[in-house]
């Protein structure tokens, strides 16, 4: 008598498809050439040039931070041990946090790398508010995207400053906060990263091209919405916001959480909003790199549904009101 034996499911069948950046931007792209009649009738011949300029000036400048940032990350990532946090990081929470934070000026990541390697900071039996406040600063103000803020706004050097600051702020807030309203159960044990068991070299390479396909995914993504601002909403529409202070901190804070760009490029898509002051351009800054849809979904699936439900709005209150404060303070 015969078995049949079932086949396992693969890694792919258990994860299921994910709609990302890559798939966004194929749908983007097939809209476009579905809809190129209609579009060439909305687009003026001056608008269509606007827009082709704005997008190449942005995703051309952009583009050698975000390699550079992606292989350093990945560097990071492979090379330098976990336990290398547990061993440097004070045994207090409360001063952890600090420490943590301030790790991220040494050991930079995109948001991509920071969930992971925070993951991998808790196996290792590093307190949830430290990691928490690596992953928030790591992206925030590591010396890529501050040499790529102040090649983006070379006219404001203080926009450096206010960025640094103010990220620094929120990240040790959220992290305080953590140690004080956290609780172990809205936490489940993170996931194990992708790479494990696999050579360095295989392992490098392999974060390189995730990275590189999904940020840059992003980027262009980013780039012609930031274009598209510049060369379809009329002028006076983006004044009347931009000349509101409330209403420009919020919108700039809700384009970053929907952009999802990569820190290492964000700065580029800022300048590029110069309808809106520095304190608004500031909030779209400090907020990126901290709560946008790729990072809720990143560390829903790291760290679970309730975490993300309770810590990416919190984050992007106090990175909105931080920012807010630190611009007055300083822009």
């Amino acid at each position: 008598m015969s078995v049949t034996q079932t086949e396992e499911p693969t890694d792919a069948t258990k994860q299921g498809w994910r709609f990302g950046s890559v798939e966004a931007l194929a749908l983007l792209l097939i809209a476009v050439v579905v809809f190129q009649g209609p579009i060439s009738d909305v687009l003026s011949q001056a608008a269509l040039a606007t827009w082709a300029t704005v997008f190449i000036a942005i995703v051309t400048q952009a583009m050698p931070f975000l390699v550079f940032g992606v292989v350093l990350s990945a560097v990071i990532a492979v090379f330098v041990p976990a336990s290398f946090f547990a061993r440097v990081l004070p045994s207090k929470p409360a001063l952890a946090v600090p420490v943590a934070t301030g790790a991220g000026v040494v050991l930079p990541g995109c948001e991509c790398a920071s969930v992971p390697v925070a993951g991998a900071m808790m196996r290792r039996g590093v307190t949830p508010a430290a990691a928490l406040a690596f992953l928030l600063a790591a992206p925030a103000i590591n010396p890529i995207v501050m040499v790529a803020t102040a090649v983006a706004f070379p006219g404001n050097p203080e926009m450096v400053v206010a960025r640094f600051v103010a990220s620094l702020i929120a990240a040790c807030i959220m992290g305080w906060l953590w140690i004080r309203l956290g609780r172990t159960e809205w936490l489940k044990p993170p996931s194990r990263p992708s790479f494990e068991g696999q050579g360095r070299a295989a392992a490098f390479w392999g974060s390189v091209r995730h990275d590189i396909i999904h940020a840059g995914g992003f980027l262009v993504l980013g780039g012609m919405a930031a274009a598209t601002l510049k060369a379809v909403v009329p002028e006076e529409w983006l004044s009347a916001v931009a000349d509101n202070p409330v209403l420009a901190v919020i919108a700039l804070a809700l384009l970053a959480v929907l952009l999802s760009i990569c820190s290492e490029a964000d700065a580029f898509v800022a300048a590029s909003l110069s309808q809106f002051s520095l304190s608004a351009r500031l909030t779209f800054l400090v907020v990126g790199p901290m709560v946008d849809l790729k990072l809720i979904a990143m560390q829903a699936g790291t760290f679970g549904r309730s975490f993300a439900m309770r810590f990416a709005p919190a984050t992007f209150a106090v990175a909105v009101l931080v920012s807010v404060a630190v611009g007055a303070v300083i822009l």
